[in-house]
């Protein structure tokens, strides 16, 4: 019996995620729990493990989709690979405009995906109609998709073929809008199109169907007011497949519509790009099927707008050549001003970009910093970690001491470690460590649950072991979310400290500055100043000022810094 394989959910906060590249091919044997394909999403890139063995035998979503959580992404069969299909080929162009162009995309700074374009921070689900069509008599109705989970409609703006045209399976069939993207929507079924039900400009509720395509060979029927409307209203090169090519050829009005048309073979994507970057579409050789301008090669003609330019059209009349004239001294042109390169965001920046705006807009921040003397510490550490390593096989670095510090004091102040929820207060049972991990390619917080009930050593090994999983890609949904406190380690770059911004729901977050030797006024016992060299570290702890005010977060601040000065915990 086949098996469906579902987008996860990788996290409680989380409702869609990017496919970002299969492992597998159609038709290729898979192993359960074996890496089937990579997913991303605003916190996490994981790898997703096959749920059974048996054969991959249709992949529905392609490469740089972003689709709604339990989405079906794929099909598993048991058995050999006889039954495979390719309905949904990841990497087809010959077809029809790539799926990349068909979809939102996604953008992620990997090796697999360093070609693909961002997609709107509202993206929405995959505009696969698979799911929808329906086969009605003699042919396959086609309705109107659910572009994600809050659309319930949309509006058809452009037909891209006519009625008794052919239509190839995901060959993009009409372009439509909602509130939230544009998009193009692929052709669930090879065919006809025999009918259009609804015209172009017609805002329509999802599931209602807008087309009908039938099987066999194309042939011309009468056309709905819709096919009639874009017929009349079709440019002039589209005499060319009447027959008419000789005098189409011969108008220079013609042959300058046909150049119009065919700049606008791209996807709405393609033309948001080549907008926001005042590219001219008819300088982007497209190679798409009939000449069709791609997402790759919009950004390529962006990295390298001079490589490759499309063939410019020919002039009305030849004129004869002026007579020569006598050399004209002109002075040099004056240096044109250029702006740097506009470079769309990736999929996780752009969410990490919306994320942190709504949390400045949620949480009213304040910051206090306090300067801890870290000598005992350093000294402890010095001593004791090469021992340390032989004996539990882990480094002994400075922030389990930092955690476990975290950790004693939320104890002690828990609505630090609370947040807010509505118009009361959720003071959270356990303590959930977040742990900001930098990657090459954005930031990752993974969390370390209940950390209240573990001791040095098994702080230091958590530390350790969600560090090295989330730049493997390994981390599990459940180990990115439910965090309830914050720590986030800019000092490694130098800074003296840092102004972070709160991880919402989350109340407080606390920056980790830079450690450096300074002089510090000591005062002894009995009254006495002297100077001494100290390792001094400054720590920001960012709090949210509607349920932590700042005599909390002082006394919080006070307790950190003398668990860190007058340490007396065992590391073991």
């Amino acid at each position: 019996m086949p098996t469906d394989v579902v987008m996860p959910q990788m996290g409680e906060s989380i409702t869609e995620g990017t496919l970002t590249k299969w492992l597998k091919k159609v038709g290729d044997t898979v192993q359960r729990d074996e890496p089937l394909f990579e997913i991303s999403t605003d916190k996490v890139d994981a790898e997703i493990p096959s749920p059974a063995a048996g054969t991959l035998q249709e992949i529905k979503i392609q490469e740089g989709a972003t689709v709604q959580i339990n989405t079906i992404v794929a099909v598993i069969s048991e058995g050999g690979a006889g039954s495979a299909t390719a309905a949904a080929p990841v990497a087809t162009e010959s077809a029809a405009a790539p799926a990349d162009d068909s979809v939102t995309p996604a953008a992620i700074d990997s090796p697999a995906t360093d070609d693909e374009a961002p997609a709107p921070a509202d993206a929405p689900a995959s505009t696969s109609t698979d799911a929808g069509a329906t086969s009605s008599g003699g042919g396959t109705d086609i309705p109107m998709p659910q572009m994600g989970e809050s659309i319930t409609e949309g509006t058809i703006t452009k037909w891209l073929k006519k009625v008794g045209e052919s239509v190839a399976r995901d060959e993009p069939l009409f372009e439509i809008s909602t509130d939230k993207v544009d998009a193009e929507i692929p052709s669930p079924v090879a065919g006809v199109l025999t009918e259009i039900k609804v015209e172009e400009g017609a805002t329509v509720q999802i599931n209602t169907i807008v087309a009908v395509i039938g099987g066999g060979a194309a042939k011309p029927t009468a056309a709905s007011p819709a096919a009639t409307k874009t017929a009349a209203a079709a440019p002039k090169a589209d005499a060319v497949a009447m027959g008419t090519s000789a005098q189409v050829e011969s108008a220079p009005a013609a042959a300058s519509s046909a150049t119009s048309a065919e700049k606008l073979r791209s996807s709405p994507l393609v033309r948001k790009i080549a907008k926001d970057n005042n590219v001219d579409l008819g300088q982007v050789p497209g190679t798409g099927s009939s000449g069709r301008i791609t997402k790759t090669d919009i950004l390529s003609h962006l990295e390298n707008p001079t490589a490759n330019p499309a063939p410019a059209a020919l002039p009305a009349a030849s004129a004869p050549a002026p007579a020569a004239a006598a050399p004209v001294k002109t002075s040099a042109p004056a240096p044109t001003q250029t702006l740097g390169d506009l470079v769309p965001m990736t999929k996780m920046r752009s969410i990490i970009a919306r994320r942190m705006v709504e949390s400045k807009h949620t949480s009213p921040h304040v910051h206090t910093i306090f300067k801890v003397d870290m000598t005992r510490i350093v000294r402890l550490r010095e001593k004791e970690k090469s021992k340390y390593e032989q004996r539990n096989g882990v480094k002994l670095t400075y922030m389990p001491f930092i955690t476990r510090a975290a950790i004693a004091t939320l104890r002690k102040h828990p609505i630090v470690n609370g947040a807010v929820e509505g118009d009361a207060i959720r003071y959270n049972k356990n303590i959930n460590i977040g742990i900001a991990v930098a990657l090459e390619w954005g930031l990752i917080v993974p969390v370390i649950k209940q950390a209240e009930e573990k001791n040095f050593l098994g702080v230091a090994r958590s530390i350790v072991d969600i560090a090295e999983r989330a730049r493997g890609k390994k981390l599990a949904p459940d180990e990115i979310s439910g965090g309830t406190f914050t720590l986030t380690n800019s000092g490694i770059f130098g800074e003296q400290f840092g102004l972070p911004i709160i991880n919402q729901p989350q109340a407080a977050i606390l920056g980790i500055g830079g450690m450096n030797k300074e002089a510090e006024v000591l005062t002894d016992k009995d009254g006495n100043d002297s100077i001494a060299i100290r390792t001094i570290q400054r720590f920001a702890l960012g709090f949210d000022h509607r349920i932590v005010d700042g005599a909390d977060a002082g006394k919080f601040m006070s307790d950190f810094k003398a668990y860190l000065e007058n340490w007396s915990e065992d590391i073991g």
